[in-house]
């Protein structure tokens, strides 16, 4: 029977552990973690977090200390883009670094025994069998990719399949959209495993994107950062906010310079929203997703709007 804490409950005080190395032989340094975990609570699911191009196991932290203190388990590996190694274009990993990501995180999937012992106090409090995966910008590309989207090749014809079934439904957030006509000149000189296809993403998803989100990777407008949501087949839920840019008002960190859009409302909306969704997920009868899809449309100045969809577009 879980006990993981409802949203309208007080928070739970978390533990927070970081280092966590998991050996990575052919990577060029171990893989490091942070665990982050509430220290009451049994049948804990789990949220692995993919971080955005540059940043580390030290960002989200207001997303991943807010999901902890209500009762998942929240993994956040440090990937080889993270400005922490400094990877230089020369680095023959560099070019990779996408596909290094996933293999991070199956490496994190198949070392879980390793991560549960290392918070004191946590082993034998995590249902395994409950495993999301949530990412922002190039980790919502990471977390697509293992929840079944694929990258086609110069060639046009589709890269290997890279889904990880163990991930029973994910959030998106910033999600670069779909490839070819759309990528700019930037993006396709510089970064070609953007040219993804959403096709064949099946497990649910809730996608989270910004109206206001202007990306020097496409050509088309803020709508780039739908197509996650529009062009997989359902079951799958939209979350548009107002105002947003690409940071959604501070997700990133407490003390960050990159957010444009600095807007505490909003990042509390993003953490009630996408904890309700995930926990709706593990617990439908808690209904806690719908709740709070209510909440927001009820409020008299929403910071955004939900739609959702159940079939194949």
């Amino acid at each position: 029977m879980s006990k993981s804490i409802p949203r309208n409950e007080a928070p739970a005080p978390v533990v927070s552990v970081r280092p966590v190395v998991l050996s990575a032989p052919g990577r060029g340094a171990d893989l490091e973690v942070r665990v982050s975990a509430p220290v009451t609570g049994s049948g804990l699911p789990i949220i692995v977090f993919a971080h955005g191009h540059g940043s580390s196991s030290d960002g989200y932290l207001p997303l991943a200390h807010d999901w902890a203190a209500r009762g998942f388990v929240v993994i956040q590996p440090t990937f080889l883009d993270s400005r922490t190694f400094g990877l230089g274009p020369e680095d023959p990993r560099s070019p990779w670094v996408w596909k290094f990501r996933i293999e991070d995180v199956t490496r994190v999937l198949d070392h879980l025994d390793v991560i549960e012992a290392s918070v004191p106090g946590l082993t034998g409090r995590v249902d395994r069998s409950r495993i999301a995966m949530a990412g922002h910008s190039f980790g919502a590309q990471t977390t697509a990719m293992l929840l079944g989207a694929r990258i086609r090749g110069p060639d046009g014809q589709l890269g290997e399949d890279l889904s990880d079934p163990r991930i029973k439904v994910g959030v998106l957030l910033c999600a670069g959209g779909r490839g070819g006509d759309a990528l700019s000149p930037l993006a396709r000189e510089h970064f070609p495993y953007l040219n993804q296809v959403y096709a064949e993403m099946t497990p649910p998803t809730l996608v989270v994107a910004g109206d206001q989100d202007h990306s020097p990777l496409t050509v088309l407008g803020p709508e780039w950062f739908t197509d996650a949501y529009t062009l997989s087949p359902g079951p799958k839920s939209l979350l548009t906010l107002f105002g947003a840019e690409h940071m959604l008002g501070g997700i990133s960190g407490y003390l960050v310079t990159e957010t444009t859009d600095e807007n505490p409302a909003r990042v509390a909306a993003v953490q009630r929203l996408t904890w309700a969704y995930l926990h709706e997920a593990f617990y439908p009868d808690k209904r806690a997703w719908a709740v709070a899809c209510e909440e927001l449309m009820a409020s008299p100045n929403p910071q955004g709007r939900v739609e959702s969809k159940t079939r194949a577009p």
